[in-house]
C-alpha cells in the first residue's frame, strides 16, 4: 500500500536517562538512547537492517541504499546502478558483503550483491498492474519470501529457497482471500515476520486488520483478525515482531493522525491465533516494534513519525521515550541496533 507521511517538525533525537520523565510519565528503569549519526543522504529511508555492532545497510527513496562496516562513525553509499527511480522500502543485509533490496511501485524489482553494493544483480521483476510489493523478512540465509497488496484479490506471496537469487509464487489457491480494501504497508518493511523452522506473519490494513499467518515456510496461510484500527486506507497493521513461535506484537494505527493512540498495538501468546489489546498502549501511530537482544523478550521498542516508545515487560505497557520520529528499527543478534527516518535520518541503540 502506498503510505505518504505529511510533513512533521522533528525534536533533536531524545535521550533516555534511568529516573527522568517527559510530562510527568516516568520512563524506562534501565536507560536507552538514540544516537544521531550523519548518513550522508536526505532521502526517505524506511528500509534497515542491523547485521553485528558494525555492520548495518539501510534503504530508501531514489534507489538509495547505504552501508556502514564501522559502527556508523561512516555511511557510504552502495546503491543499484540505474535504479535511480525506485523506492527501495526494505533491505535485508546477511553480511557486510551480501544483501537484497525490494522496491515498492511498479515495476517491482528485487536485486541481490554479494560484494558490498559495488554490483547488483535482479533477481525479480514484475510489472503486472496492482502489484505494489510490502517488504520482506528472510527464515535464514537461503529461505524467506516477500508480499504484495493483493492482485486478483489475494496477497501476491513469493518465496526464495536461495538467499533471494531466485524467487517463486505461491499458488493463490492456498492464500486466504483478501477484504476489499484490504492491503499492506509499505512503511517500515517490517509489515511480516519470519521466525524459526518456517513461521511467518504478514500484517494487513486499509479495511482490515488481520495477520495472514504460515507455519510451513509459505506452504498454506491462515488468517487471523487482531482488533488494530482499521478501516480508512490510512488505518492498520504496519508492523509485526515475534519473539519466538508464540509470542507476538503488532503495532500500527492511523499515519494521518500520527498522536491518535487508540487501538494501535496488540499482543499475542498463541503464534497469532489471538489478539489482545495492550494494557497501556504507545503514544500514537507506530510503523516499526522490534525485540531488543538481550532480554529475554521482555524490551521492545516502537516508533513513528510522532515519536519513540519502549516497553519492559514484553509489550504490555509502553512508556515514552523519544519525541524525535523513525520510519524502521532493526537489531542484530548481538544487541547493536539502528533507526531511519526522514530526510536522511539515522541513528544507533545504546543502554
Amino acid at each position: 500500500m502506498r503510505f505518504v507521511c505529511f510533513a512533521l517538525v522533528l525534536t533533536a533525537v531524545g535521550h533516555c536517562a534511568v529516573g527522568c520523565t517527559v510530562a510527568g510519565v516516568r520512563r524506562s528503569p534501565e536507560p536507552a538512547a538514540w544516537s544521531a549519526q550523519t548518513s550522508g543522504t536526505t532521502v526517505s529511508l524506511r528500509g534497515v537492517s542491523a547485521v553485528d555492532s558494525n555492520v548495518c545497510w539501510a534503504s530508501g527513496a531514489d534507489g538509495t541504499v547505504i552501508r556502514t562496516v564501522d559502527a556508523g562513525v561512516s555511511w557510504h553509499s552502495a546503491g543499484v546502478v540505474g535504479a535511480e527511480t525506485l523506492d527501495f522500502r526494505d533491505v535485508h543485509a546477511f553480511s557486510r558483503d551480501s544483501a537484497v533490496v525490494l522496491s515498492a511501485g511498479l515495476p517491482a524489482k528485487v536485486y541481490r550483491t554479494d560484494d558490498g553494493g559495488s554490483t547488483w544483480h535482479e533477481t525479480y521483476s514484475n510489472q503486472r498492474d496492482g502489484v505494489f510489493f510490502d517488504a520482506f523478512d528472510f527464515w535464514d540465509e537461503r529461505r524467506g519470501f516477500a508480499f504484495s497488496d493483493p492482485v486478483g484479490g489475494r496477497l501476491l506471496i513469493i518465496v526464495t529457497s536461495d538467499g533471494g537469487r531466485s524467487w517463486s509464487a505461491v499458488p493463490p489457491a492456498v492464500i486466504p482471500a483478501a477484504n476489499d480494501g484490504e492491503a499492506g504497508f509499505a512503511a517500515s518493511g517490517t509489515c511480516l515476520d519470519a521466525f524459526g523452522a518456517g513461521y511467518g506473519w504478514i500484517g494487513t490494513g486499509g479495511s482490515s486488520a488481520r495477520v495472514v499467518r504460515t507455519r510451513d515456510w509459505g506452504s498454506t496461510w491462515s488468517v487471523h483478525d487482531t482488533g488494530i484500527l482499521c478501516g480508512e486506507p490510512s488505518q492498520g497493521i504496519f508492523s509485526v515482531a515475534f519473539y519466538d513461535d508464540q509470542h507476538g506484537v503488532v503495532v500500527g494505527g492511523d499515519y494521518k493522525e500520527d498522536r491518535r493512540r487508540e487501538r494501535n498495538a496488540a499482543r499475542t501468546v498463541d503464534g497469532g491465533a489471538t489478539w489482545t489489546p495492550v494494557t497501556v498502549p504507545p503514544g500514537g501511530f507506530r510503523s516499526v516494534v522490534a525485540y531488543v537482544p538481550g532480554h529475554a523478550g521482555r524490551r521492545l521498542v516502537a516508533a513513528g513519525t510522532s515519536g519513540c516508545d519502549i516497553s519492559d515487560d514484553g509489550g504490555s505497557t509502553w512508556i515514552p521515550m523519544s519525541a524525535s520520529g523513525y520510519h524502521s528499527v532493526s537489531f542484530a543478534r548481538d544487541g547493536a541496533g539502528w533507526s531511519v527516518g526522514s530526510g536522511g535520518r539515522i541513528a544507533r541503540w545504546s543502554e
